[in-house]
């Protein structure tokens, strides 16, 4: 590749690709294309994930201490939002976003003295960040039947009802103290003077809920009979 470019070496390839003088946007859509050849279609999933790097030092964008997964404890990482499209045994990455900690974003000299662009330092959660890349596959036409998310990106209201917002199907984790609501719930008028429909039953934590369920074998593994609403958090 250096060669190729009329480089001189590796740290002049480096400096090359780290550059923000050029858009990647056309070779994201590439990787988009490519993926979808090879594993998307009705029954390919699309998860979404956390993935940590580890670091020594304080320099590198985004870094701090946070929860690590590829050590299982809290460490000095970086932690990017990744989507990954699979179907059988085969996964293919095709968006990893880099997150930015509030200790970045509201530091504009620290993100300017890394290099962080400008419009890359507006604050983001990281289910806001599995959105807006969720959007982007979706307009590169990439084909999946369910998206996938762990109890970190869950345990958002807000990504649920971006999820649900978007069409896609889905099945996230969540919280085992999460609120449930059975799905025969329905809002009704308040009692006295608050104007606000409140639910007609009371909220059960999920692992509660799910007790009192008798369980069935599915595809997918072991799944309630009754379906519940998840209550916001």
């Amino acid at each position: 590749m250096a060669a190729r470019l009329g480089l001189g070496g590796h740290d002049q390839l480096q400096h090359f690709i780290a550059s923000p003088a050029w858009d990647g946007a056309p070779l994201w859509s590439v990787l988009a294309q490519q993926a979808d050849k090879l594993v998307g279609g009705p029954q390919a999933w699309l998860v979404i994930d956390d993935t940590a790097l580890p670091k020594k030092g304080t320099m590198s964008v985004g870094v701090l201490p946070q929860y690590c997964g590829q050590l299982g404890k809290k460490a000095n990482c970086q932690s990017l939002v990744s989507l990954t499209l699979a179907q059988g045994e085969v996964p293919v990455p095709v968006g990893p976003r880099l997150f930015l900690p509030g200790e970045w974003t509201g530091d504009p000299g620290r993100c300017a003295r890394a290099g962080v662009p400008e419009a890359a330092m507006v604050p983001l959660t990281k289910g806001e960040i599995a959105l807006a890349e969720l959007d982007r596959l979706l307009t590169s036409g990439m084909r999946f039947g369910t998206v996938l998310a762990d109890a970190g990106y869950g345990a958002s209201a807000a990504f649920r009802q971006g999820l649900d917002a978007r069409g896609p199907r889905w099945a996230v984790g969540i919280p085992r103290n999460q609120k449930v609501y059975s799905a025969g719930v329905r809002l009704v008028p308040p009692p006295g003077r608050t104007r606000k429909p409140v639910p007609d039953e009371e909220p059960l934590e999920a692992e509660k809920a799910l007790a009192t369920q008798a369980q069935r074998r599915s595809p997918g593994g072991m799944a309630p009979r009754e379906r519940w609403r998840l209550s916001s958090p």
